[in-house]
């Protein structure tokens, strides 16, 4: 390419200095090169100074339909992003989706060879096959990416990069079903990799010349991995969903069969050893290795927040009667020990967005180390921790305390002595008994918005356990009461401030603390569109992952949503109030994978999975099934794999000094 075109693009991305540069598409090259004329001189115009970025808002999309079939059987993306500049110039980015690869692709290992997207491995790293169907006996794939992040290290070591070298990792959460059609969910160890991509320094495009599966043995493997988030320091922080209940696992089939894959033994996993949080560390070689962290509550982590002092952890915990957690680090980026935390909700707890909000306290489970906790998850049994039953005592027994977990009954009471391994290994029960607000239902992703000290959470349904008098797990004492469901759920505010102290009157060593919650965002149901939608499609529906950019002020929303027929990836502006459509899954898909890096060696990344395609619910998708069946069968290898990648961006309007 010649030095001409090299100069011109320069200029035009000088001119964008301090706006969120996304990565470009073909068409962006095309505009720009058009833009800049193509001289032969090679001398550049002096610039007046450059003009500085101001603001970005999303121009939305509308949901697909059957009238363009093929646009609901894959991600498609019609919406744009107008930056604003200093001097009152503006410039439109048309929005594009790229993938790395498709779940069950066969990519570079980076040694010449090659290795199956979202494979899966037991612990002695050996494929795992599915041989549920003769003579087509293949290596599980994972048709269920999720937790992404994106970051960069000071140096590298990975060869065959022509610009710079930055890494993803990802995990993947689950696979939905054998070649039998057999329902296989949590029945595998989840895989995770550390992806190497070549970050082309013009245009910003990333292209993926490593896969690397990373060796989770040292972890006991992972189980149901789901959300993830990049923590301050860049390291990975995994999640554990859905913690196997260690107390009844003798008769857990799900567990029975996930021991068997990983260690082929269905006796051997230890349930003490899942529901934790796994932080990935990415190598200079593109490799990347794992440790566990046991001191952080052993619940249903969907993704957790590591707030900007290093220490401070927020908690989405995705369980019915869940609750909201807090970990505080005993050392910055060190999370091996530390003081947990469950929220008690205060009075005027409400879904109404225009309600003043519920103050929170905190009450403090305990303090310990990852290590310690890690003996006693290798050394004790269930029955040492805890006796619980599922039926009241008779005759009455006041030594045992009547909780709520999982929507269902137990009573319960703590082992002498054992309060430190109840409050690490049995938390969802120990907060309970200590007075938690153990009443949310599906309290998934949670983002912070370091600039107004505000976190976010999203409840992907408001049923069961928060709704008033409902059997499923309702408690007054959780001080969590609304009066009719929300199936379509919605995104809660947290307050932050410090100066905080627990419910004993212990100082919280952290000025970070969620001090209010209250409603930001809400779906709502409806009866049957006529596509089929339960939610209504032009607003939130089954929030699940959620980001926010401090640069664009946008808190950017992913949805799981059985009330949807197409699921969204969602951009809402907290100064202008505006929600935007960005992007639409395949029909059947969640959206998974959020993340949102403002600046990586200049350019804006929106990284975005999906997964489940065309995962049939027949009360949603009766009226579109036979129609894109065929379609989302032909995209993604009849319906067992899915998409990892980012969206990306075509410029279709540049100001280049004040003119088109």
């Amino acid at each position: 390419m010649s030095n001409q075109v090299h100069a011109g693009r320069r200029q035009a991305l000088k001119f964008l200095v301090g706006a969120p540069m996304l990565p470009l598409g073909a068409a962006s090259i095309a505009s720009m090169l058009t833009g800049c004329g193509g001289s032969s001189n090679n001398t550049e115009t002096p610039q007046t100074p450059a003009p500085t970025f101001v603001s970005a808002v999303f121009g939305a999309m509308a949901a697909p339909t059957l009238s363009n079939p093929a646009a609901m059987a894959t991600t498609t993306v019609g919406s744009t992003l107008k930056v604003s500049m200093s001097d009152k110039s503006e410039k439109e980015y048309k929005l594009a989706y790229q993938s790395f690869f498709i779940t069950g692709d066969m990519v570079d290992d980076g040694k010449g060879g090659k290795v199956l997207a979202g494979g899966y491995y037991d612990i002695n790293n050996k494929p795992i096959m599915d041989n549920s169907v003769a003579g087509k006996e293949r290596q599980f794939f994972s048709d269920s990416p999720d937790g992404t992040s994106l970051l960069s290290l000071p140096s590298t070591t990975v060869t065959g990069i022509k610009g710079k070298a930055v890494f993803a990792v990802v995990q993947f959460e689950y696979t939905t079903r054998n070649q039998a059609l057999a329902d296989t969910y949590g029945q595998l160890p989840s895989p995770i990799a550390v992806l190497t991509l070549d970050q082309d320094q013009t245009t910003g495009k990333l292209s993926l010349v490593k896969y690397h599966n990373v060796d989770t043995s040292k972890a006991n493997g992972l189980w149901i991995t789901c959300g993830a988030s990049l923590s301050p320091w860049g390291t990975h922080l995994s999640s554990e969903e859905y913690e196997p209940d260690a107390q009844f696992v003798a008769t857990d089939a799900q567990f029975k069969a996930f021991s068997r894959n990983t260690f082929g033994d269905e006796t051997k996993a230890n349930p003490y050893h899942y529901g934790h949080l796994p932080e990935v560390t990415v190598n200079p070689d593109g490799t990347g290795t794992i440790k566990k962290h046991y001191c952080l509550g052993r619940i249903s982590h969907e993704l957790v927040q590591v707030m900007p002092d290093n220490r401070t952890v927020l908690m989405g915990d995705d369980a019915t009667n869940s609750g909201l957690f807090l970990f505080v680090a005993d050392k910055e980026k060190d999370l091996s020990s530390g003081t947990l935390y469950v929220a008690k909700v205060g009075a005027g707890f409400s879904i109404d967005t225009a309600a003043a909000g519920a103050k929170l306290t905190w009450i403090k489970l305990g303090s310990a180390t990852s290590a310690e906790i890690e003996t006693m998850a290798n050394t004790i049994k269930p029955a040492d921790i805890m006796t619980i039953l599922k039926t009241e005592p008779v005759p009455a027994d006041p030594s045992f305390t009547k909780i709520w977990i999982s929507g269902k009954a137990n009573w319960v009471k703590v082992n002498p002595g054992m309060e430190k391994a109840a409050a690490f290994l049995e938390t969802h029960r120990y907060a309970y008994l200590k007075g938690g607000s153990m009443g949310f239902t599906k309290m998934e992703g949670t983002t912070v918005n370091i600039k107004d000290k505000v976190a976010y959470s999203a409840l992907q349904n408001m049923v069961d356990s928060m709704v008033k008098d409902n059997a499923k797990g309702w408690n007054a004492e959780s001080g969590i009461s609304i009066d009719k469901a929300l199936v379509a759920g919605g995104v809660m505010a947290h307050n932050l401030g410090g100066g905080q102290t627990d419910t004993s009157g212990t100082a919280i060593n952290s000025e970070w603390v969620p001090t209010l919650t209250k409603a930001l965002l809400l779906g709502e149901d409806i009866a049957a569109d006529a596509l089929g939608n339960l939610a209504n499609p032009d607003k939130i529906g089954n929030p699940d992952n959620l980001k926010f950019s401090e640069k664009l002020r946008t808190l950017f929303i992913g949805e799981d949503s059985g009330y949807h027929v197409n699921n969204f990836l969602w951009a809402y502006n907290v100064d202008t109030k505006v929600l935007s459509r960005l992007m639409s899954m395949p029909v059947g898909a969640e959206a998974t994978g959020l993340h949102v890096v403002d600046d990586l060696n200049g350019w804006t990344y929106i990284m975005s999975n999906f997964q489940h395609p065309g995962d049939w619910i027949s009360s949603l998708h009766g009226k579109v099934q036979a129609t894109l069946d065929p379609l989302v069968r032909a995209n993604y290898k009849d319906r067992f794999g899915a998409a990892v990648g980012y969206l990306t961006a075509d410029v279709t309007g540049i100001k280049l000094n004040g003119t088109k």
